[in-house]
């Protein structure tokens, strides 16, 4: 299994921007509502601090309350002014989450099929369900509460400068040691990250794929195989997340103790300077308000911190799905007709071993090809060939002449479809199910189509094409989903039909019925089977035997019979 590519740390700075450019003008807005908001809260303080120095002055009660009255219309326009930027900041961040999540479903709709399968599900759901969710709280939570508190803090620190330099360098105490941590936790963090994030991505997909074959895995005794495979995943996520734990347990700690320096700072020189005349009292006073409000956005700063890097890391996995090159489109010239060719072709997976060795097989235009052999002779490697998902290593692959993985995705999709056992049944009504394969499709043409590959059960659905389908609705069995996949195979009408097994769900008697109205309904296009039931290849014009990535054997079926080779021995062996 090969995973999905992550974007580097240029790449997420680039596509942040972009975010906030399609946005400039609120984000703008916002900017100077919070600067608003931090500039108004500032005053209160500086008034606290004339309170003191007109006391000591022996200013009367009117003048007091005076000031008092205007610390209390600071508070209040500044909690006005606080609350409506955050509005507008939650308002720009789901717009922002929401054209993140549209980008993301167009790119993973874009990747290609082998690019899927080779990741495994797991990379992609973590990616498409944790990690989109993730970025999503970053915009929304933390990018607002990091641009106040950075805005908080500048305007804090240069308030206490203006009240006297030496004050506003006491106030930056703390500053070096959360410096120093700051930069040891982030050089650390990203990477301590992405690996969790990975290690979680294939703990799904272990989860995953341990149930989805949990008759196979009971079947084959390997019930202790697989608790010790998801227990080293488990064991991978827990240090992972210990690293990170750790990471958090150094850098809080050593924060939260540096938020008392610059107090006690401004206490220490305050009083030095207030026996040397160079400060008052109210000054004083001022700076340490000043200073100890500064404890609250700049904890705020330090603990989204850790929730930015992992944001960070989530939107470099998102990101990373459109990295992976699209399936080309256009360029080859429009084949000259529908014949299938195969030239040669050579092909292995990840691992460099060959599965297919110099293969060459021409299908002839409504030839209706079966394709045998026993487990692991490349039958399924061979129609994926054929439908244009995997591209040979050497040698070629052509329809009309024209190579298949040269053809646009949607060219070669209406020429050539391949169905497989696997099949989904969309949330929704039968009729938006079939609707996927032909969207012009008229009703009558999708109940033709269902009558066409023997859907009897269609008939007892009590609100027709408009019956909910899918979780919460009504659930298929896994034979009338088969079926519902062949229904969209005839909606689509393609010129072209590779069957790699594809009433494998289905019980004997329906899987021939099944082949028996598609053999009626597709009369004059090209199928080719993949056949596990060998009626399948008594029917076929011809038969072509496969046995450790070759063809051995070509011809009909009782050419085949007659030569006494493996298609034979399979025909004795299917009859008893």
């Amino acid at each position: 299994m090969t995973g999905l590519p992550v974007a580097d740390l240029a790449a997420v700075r680039r596509a942040a921007l972009g975010l906030i450019a399609r946005d400039r003008r609120t984000v703008a807005a916002i900017l100077a509502l919070h600067v608003a908001a931090t500039a108004t809260g500032l005053a209160a303080p500086w008034l606290v601090g004339v309170i003191v120095d007109r006391v000591v002055a022996g200013a009367g009660a009117g003048a007091i309350d005076g000031l008092a009255m205007a610390i209390a219309g600071c508070v209040l326009g500044q909690a006005l002014l606080a609350r409506y930027a955050q509005y507008a900041g939650h308002r720009f961040g789901e717009r922002a989450v929401a054209r993140l999540r549209e980008e993301f479903v167009r790119r993973t709709l874009a990747l290609p099929v082998a690019v899927v399968e080779r990741a495994g599900t797991g990379d992609l759901a973590t990616r498409s369900a944790v990690d989109v969710g993730t970025v999503g709280i970053t915009v929304r939570q933390v990018v607002p509460v990091v641009v106040i508190a950075t805005a908080q803090l500048t305007l804090l620190f240069g308030a206490i400068f203006l009240l006297h330099p030496l004050l506003g360098l006491a106030a930056l105490a703390g500053l070096p040691s959360i410096l120093l941590v700051t930069r040891w936790y982030l050089r650390r963090a990203s990477p301590a990250y992405l690996a969790e994030g990975a290690a979680t991505a294939e703990l799904t997909d272990t989860l995953t794929t341990t149930a989805e074959g949990a008759r196979t895995v009971e079947a084959l005794r390997l019930t202790g195989a697989r608790v010790a495979h998801g227990r080293e995943r488990i064991r991978r996520v827990w240090a992972t997340r210990r690293r990170t734990l750790g990471l958090r347990s150094v850098f809080f700690p050593v924060v939260e103790s540096s938020y008392a320096l610059p107090i006690a700072a401004v206490l220490l020189v305050g009083g030095l300077g207030l026996d040397s005349g160079l400060v008052s009292i109210g000054e004083v006073v001022a700076a340490a308000l000043y200073a100890q409000q500064a404890s609250g956005p700049l904890d705020q700063l330090l603990i989204w911190l850790e929730q930015a890097q992992r944001g960070l890391a989530s939107f470099a996995r998102v990101l990373g799905v459109g990295q992976v090159p699209p399936e080309p489109r256009g360029g080859a010239s429009a084949p000259a007709g529908p014949q299938l060719a195969v030239c040669g072709a050579r092909f292995g997976y990840a691992d460099g071993r060959d599965v297919l060795h110099g293969i060459d097989l021409t299908v002839r235009p409504g030839e209706r090809l079966a394709i045998v052999g026993p487990s692991g002779a490349g039958k399924s490697t061979l129609a994926r060939l054929l439908a244009g998902i995997d591209r040979p290593r050497s040698g070629e692959v052509t329809v009309g002449g024209c190579p298949v993985t040269d053809l646009d995705p949607a060219e070669r999709r209406r020429r050539i479809a391949l169905v497989t056992q696997e099949h989904h049944v969309f949330l929704g009504s039968l009729r938006d199910n079939l609707a996927f394969a032909a969207p012009e499709a008229t009703d009558a043409q999708m109940r033709s189509a269902l009558v066409a590959v023997g859907a009897d059960w269609y008939a007892e659905l009590p609100d027709g094409l408009d019956t909910a389908l899918g979780d919460g609705a009504r659930e298929l069995s896994a034979a009338d989903a088969q079926q519902l996949a062949l229904a969209r195979l005839v909606l689509a009408d393609p010129h072209t039909l590779i069957l790699d097994e594809a009433t494998a769900a289905l019980d004997p008697s329906t899987a021939r019925r099944t082949e028996r109205a598609l053999a009626a309904v597709l009369t004059g296009r090209t199928v080719i089977a993949i056949a596990h039931r060998l009626n399948t290849a008594h029917d076929a014009d011809r038969v072509a035997v496969m046995e450790e990535g070759r063809i051995t054997e070509l011809g009909s079926h009782d050419e085949l019979i007659r030569a006494g080779g493996a298609y034979a021995a399979l025909w004795c062996s299917w009859h008893g």
